[in-house]
Formats: structure tokens, C-alpha cells, sequence
């Protein structure tokens, strides 16, 4: 049976005027769907839908700009959001991701934290796996990364980052491929390790960007001596470019690639499909040590505040590198969507999207900010 991704979404995703703690010397102004003081904005959205999966589920999310902390050579400015959803099958995810500037934009510190209770789909690993195979298990994670990077003008930044992430498996299905034991993280799996990052940031823009470019180099070392059940290294390879065809209308592209070495447990294994790297399956529908992903998608602004898109994408799952780009393994996909900015003055935009695959797999996606 083939899943519908993350919502068949009767999304209610409206608008909510919410506040701020202001202080008493503050002066409280009036914008468009926020609350604000003289040093921080917010706004908030209430989110609410149904899927099969998920049965009815609820809850809100926010955005905290923090006018003082901006980085000054890009106008970007230090932000804070959040989300917390609940659903009638007991599921429950929560995240929050400050996004600091220090030094006027030389330092940036990035935090992600997520807990989630979450029910979900294993198929085995591989880029062939049936259908047949599907099994449900439950699992609790949480998932910490703290990354720091530093400034080398114009656009380059390097930093560090810890990662660390804790998943429990609860509960697998009875005579399932988790049970059996020979899945590496079928009863627990601990990550724990040290990071490198290097890129150059030339975007105009990070929620929606109209040009500029994006490349990033990532490796990350989990090891034992710092906790980790398992050790082994994940390489990660991210470049986007975005090109402008009118004055309303661009062309994105990326091209994204994970490389694992070593004893990976199959939750730090690559992910294909999901809401940003391969809209049109459900994430996790393909899992093993590398991945690679080209997309394309066509951006339409045709209103300040409103976007149109259209994607295209190719990509794949092997056991090693060898065996990629064969024909009868490539998995297409292809969808559109809608987009709408929240504030006229701040990028931040809800994002829906449908997408299509190959053998009747097919989503249907919310999210923040484009896919990438």
C-alpha cells in the first residue's frame, strides 16, 4: 500500500496575531500579522490537519526575530523558530532552531534540537526494497546539532559542529526485518560526534533566495569515545545555484549527495524522499549508505507576497558508489506547489507542495522556507 507523505492535508494553516514580552520603556508598534517591540518581532501559526498515518493532528509554531543581533553584511538578521504538533495516534514532534549572529554577522551559531514520538515505516535497507516489506515501528529520539561558524570575507564561513542524537525503538512489529536483529540500531542507537563545515554563501535571500549561489561541504565523525553506540563517518555534499529567467521568475538547482563509511546504524544512514531532498516519497522509503539527488524547480513570484513552483528530480540509494546511474534504478519524481510570505518585510514563507514518483508513490508536503 502506498502512504501519502505527510499530509493529505486539510492543512488549516492560519494566521495569529500574538505577543511579545515587551519591556516597560519599550514602545509596542502595529505590522502585518506580528507583534513586536523595538527588539524583537514574532509570528506565529497555528497548524492543523489529517492524514492516514496520523489520524487528526494539531498544534503551533513561531518565528522570534531578534532585530539587534543582524548580521551586516548580508541583512540577515539572528531568528528563533519552533514548532510543536500532537496527533490522536499518540505521536508527538517539537523543535526549536536559534539561528544567532554575533560580531555583527562574523560569528553564527546554529542550534537544532527536535524530540519526537513517532510511529513510522521501514522497508529494509536498499534502493530496491518491495512494498511487501513495509512494517511500522515506533521510536523516541531526540536530536541535538550545534554548529559555529566563522566569517572569511567576502563569502566564505568554516566552523565546528557537535551532533548528537538518542534513538530508542520502542516497538517493532512482530516477525518484521527490525526484529530479526540484523538491522544495526534496531533496539537503540546512540550518535554522537564532532563536525566540519565549510561553504560560500552568496544567496540574496535564505527563505526564499532569487540568486546567488550555495555550496556546502560537511563531514562528520560519530565516535565511541564520545558516547556513540556506533562508529562511523558521514560526508555531505550540497550545491545550489539559483538563476534568474524574468524579473518575477527563476530557475534553482541542487545537486546533494550523503556518503557513509563505517558500522552506521540504518537511523544514520541516508534518507531518500521527505519534504526537501525528494518530494514524492516518503522519507525514509529508500535507505542505505549513499545517496545522491539532482533537482531542478522553476519559482514564479507573480504576486510580492505569493510564489508558484514547479520541481523535477532524480536520485538514488546504493550500497556503494559503484553501483549508482543505472537506468532501472534511478528514482524520478516531479510535483508543484505554492508558497506564501508571511510578513512583507521578513522572509519567512509557508510552503505546500505535491509531489510524484514512480510506482504510485506520491506526498503531499507542508513546510517552512523552500525545500532548497
Amino acid at each position: 500500500m502506498k502512504k501519502q507523505i505527510s499530509t493529505y492535508t486539510v492543512a488549516l494553516l492560519l494566521l495569529f496575531f500574538n505577543g511579545v514580552r515587551s519591556q516597560s520603556k519599550e514602545t509596542v508598534f502595529k505590522t502585518d500579522t506580528i507583534a513586536s517591540t523595538k527588539s524583537i518581532q514574532f509570528i506565529g501559526v497555528p497548524i492543523a490537519f489529517y492524514t492516514p498515518e496520523t489520524e487528526f493532528g494539531f498544534g503551533g509554531g513561531g518565528q522570534f526575530f531578534l532585530l539587534n543581533k543582524k548580521n551586516i553584511y548580508n541583512d540577515r538578521l539572528s531568528n528563533i523558530l519552533f514548532s510543536g504538533i500532537y496527533t490522536l495516534n499518540e505521536q508527538f514532534l517539537f523543535e526549536v532552531k536559534p539561528e544567532i549572529y554575533l560580531g555583527k554577522g562574523d560569528y553564527f551559531i546554529n542550534i537544532d534540537y527536535t524530540w519526537e514520538i513517532y510511529p513510522n515505516l521501514f522497508w529494509g535497507i536498499g534502493n530496491r526494497t518491495p512494498d511487501r516489506n513495509e512494517e511500522v515501528y515506533n521510536m523516541t529520539s531526540h536530536k541535538l546539532k550545534i554548529g559555529y561558524l566563522r566569517r572569511l570575507p567576502p563569502n566564505l564561513n568554516f566552523g565546528f559542529e557537535y551532533v548528537f542524537e538518542n534513538h530508542d525503538v520502542t516497538e517493532v512489529e512482530e516477525g518484521g526485518i527490525l526484529e530479526s536483529g540484523t538491522i544495526l540500531g534496531s533496539d537503540r542507537a546512540i550518535i554522537s560526534g564532532l563536525g566540519v563545515t565549510f561553504n560560500l554563501d552568496t544567496r540574496d535571500d535564505l527563505g526564499s533566495p532569487l540568486s546567488g549561489r550555495y555550496y556546502k561541504l560537511n563531514a562528520q565523525f560519530s565516535s565511541e569515545l564520545l558516547g556513540a553506540t556506533h562508529g562511523y563517518n558521514k560526508f555531505f555534499l550540497d550545491l545550489r545555484t539559483y538563476e534568474s529567467l524574468t524579473k518575477t521568475s527563476i530557475l534553482a538547482m541542487q545537486v546533494y549527495s550523503e556518503n557513509t563509511f563505517g558500522g552506521a546504524p540504518f537511523q544514520g544512514l541516508a534518507k531518500f524522499g521527505g519534504s526537501y531532498s525528494a518530494r514524492g516519497y516518503f522519507y525514509g522509503r529508500f535507505t542505505d549508505r549513499h545517496m545522491y539527488i539532482i533537482q531542478t524547480e522553476y519559482r514564479w513570484r507573480f504576486k510580492p507576497r505569493w510564489t508558484m513552483a514547479a520541481f523535477g528530480l532524480v536520485g538514488e540509494v546504493a550500497s556503494t558508489p559503484e553501483n549508482f546511474f543505472s537506468i532501472s534504478n534511478i528514482k524520478p519524481s516531479a510535483g508543484a506547489g505554492i508558497r506564501f510570505k508571511l510578513l512583507k518585510n521578513k522572509s519567512t514563507w509557508l510552503r505546500l507542495d505535491t509531489g510524484f514518483g514512480e510506482n504510485g508513490n506520491s506526498g503531499f508536503y507542508f513546510g517552512i522556507n523552500e525545500a532548497f
